[in-house]
Parts: structure tokens; sequence; C-alpha cells
């Protein structure tokens, strides 16, 4: 049987199961240092958090077990945790997505195991408004992190000219993302144009580093921008969100100064970061993301 205990979060009790059942054995990291690790972070994922519809990404059995999404926020929820509509395109019609906009839910759905938290790019009730055009770097091996980096830079260069302001996490994984704040009335069908025309033209600059098309055999030794993630039935993983990996790595926000640091050095542990890494961090520099929230920028043509 489970063991069951009960903590009073935001005024309200959230049951919590199993503590110190490890969830990456490697490290021997616990569900409940999954839990501690989301509610320290939380006074600055929260904000990155709000209002916006999550797929929830569980892993009962720890980062070696299986996996599921969960779209469908479940029924068995506690009547407190807030969802949102958003269409399926499919025959259901419609999915109510879970929404994580205090630290209550934020716990609740930790203890689910839900280890990765996988957002759209909307808010909400303006769910055909992304707030920023986002820019997915996947490595194909033998490229790696590193080569997102001199991908990234591109970008920005690109972004500099367009006087677009840009920012760059890590994805927690193997590769880097680059967000371009919007916040203003630019349209699915508007920013997914922008990225993908974007994307062609790098990869037209720069064919041996660069792919656009998305099938996995034009990938070796590239990088893929992946401009389809500008879409309003898919969903990113989340700033601050743990990745389900050998150790508890973070996908963390970091300057532009880190990512050439990285690249000119060759040294892919600069860009990643664990928990700890992460909250020391934190506390040193706080959110480098939070000008996301609510920088306003309008897409220009691409020229």
């Amino acid at each position: 049987m489970a063991k069951q205990s009960v903590l009073e979060v935001g005024g309200k009790q959230v049951k919590v199961t199993n503590l110190d059942k490890i969830l990456y054995p490697v490290t021997g990291f616990t569900k409940a240092e999954v839990i501690n690790y989301y509610i320290d972070v939380s006074p600055v994922l929260l904000p990155h958090l709000k209002d916006r519809p999550i797929s929830l990404k569980r892993y009962p059995e720890g980062v070696e077990g299986f996996f599921f999404y969960e779209k469908q926020c479940p029924s068995h929820r506690p009547d407190w945790i807030n969802t949102a509509r958003v269409s399926s395109r499919r025959k259901e019609g419609f999915i109510d997505y879970c929404v994580m906009n205090d630290l209550s839910a934020l716990v609740w759905a930790a203890n689910l195991a839900d280890l990765e938290l996988h957002t759209f790019l909307h808010r909400a009730p303006k769910i055909e408004y992304p707030d920023f055009v986002a820019f997915d770097l996947d490595p194909g091996a033998p490229a790696d992190i590193l080569n997102c980096c001199e991908i990234a830079l591109l970008l920005k260069r690109t972004f500099d000219r367009l006087k677009l302001k840009s920012f760059a996490k890590t994805s927690g994984s193997k590769g880097l993302q680059v967000y371009v704040p919007l916040n203003g009335r630019d349209s699915y069908a508007t920013t997914k144009a922008f990225a993908r025309e974007l994307a062609k033209k790098l990869e037209q600059a720069h064919p041996d580093l660069v792919v656009s098309k998305m099938q996995k055999s034009l990938r070796s030794g590239k990088v893929l921008i992946d401009w389809s993630q500008n879409d309003d039935h898919k969903t990113t993983v989340c700033v601050y969100s743990l990745r389900a990996k050998e150790h508890p790595t973070v996908s963390t926000p970091v300057d532009w100064g880190e990512v050439r640091e990285a690249k000119k050095k060759g040294d892919s542990s600069l860009l990643t970061f664990e928990t700890t890494d992460v909250l020391k961090r934190i506390k040193k520099r706080g959110d480098l993301f939070e000008p996301i929230i609510t920088l306003k920028q309008k897409l220009p043509k691409i020229c």
C-alpha cells in the first residue's frame, strides 16, 4: 500500500505518496526531491506557467521506466485544479488541459511523477495568439549542444538585424531553444510562417550546418531548426522544467555571453544544469527569462 501524507500548500490540502521512491536511479533523486525542487523554483516558474495549458508527462516508475503523456486533465484531480480547453483537431473536439496557476497545483502534478512540464505557447483564453516564437535546436549526432550554440548565435544575429530581442535556454536534454517574445496580436499562422521561412533561409545559407526539414535521415551532423513547434496544438518543455534524463537536469535560461563562452571553449558542461545549479543561479541572477513574459514586439517581414 502506498505511503500517503498530506501537505498544506497555499491553504490547500495536497495528498502526496511514496516520497522516498527513487525516480532518478543513477543519482538516487527521489520523488520528495522532485517536489522540493518544484516548490523551491516556484517563485520564478509559476509566472511562466500562469494560464498556460499543460500536457503532463508522467514517469510513475522513474526515468528508466515507462512514461506517458496525459493531455486531458485527469478526472481524479482536486476541484481546485484549473483547466483550459484546447481544440484537439480530432473527433473528440476538445481537450481540457490542466493549468498550473499556483503552488498547490504544481505539487499535485509533481506527486503524479509529472517530471516534465510541457506547455503551449499561448495562454488561455487567448488561444489563437502565441506569446512568443520558439526555435527548438535539435542536434543530429555527432552534432551536439555546441553546434546548437553556433546556430543559436546565427539566429540571434538575424534577430538583432530585425531589431528583435531574443532569449536562449537549454532544453535540459541535448539542445538549445531560442525564444522571441511577442505578447501581442501575432497569430500562430504568422509566427509559424516566420519561423519556417527563417529556418529555410539559414539552411540555404549554411547547408553544412542547418536542416529545416523534419526527416531524421537528414539530421546527421547538423542542427535541426524545429520551426514546427509554433502551432496551436503543440507543446514545448517549459523553462525550469526537469527533464527525464539520467541526472535531474533542468531546462535553464542562459544569457548570450554563456552561449558564446561554451562555443568558444568547446565545453558543453557549461550548459548543463541540474536542480541545485539552477537554484543557485536564480539566487544569484534572478530569472533570466523574466522579460519574455511582458516584452512586446511585432514580427517584421524577413528581408
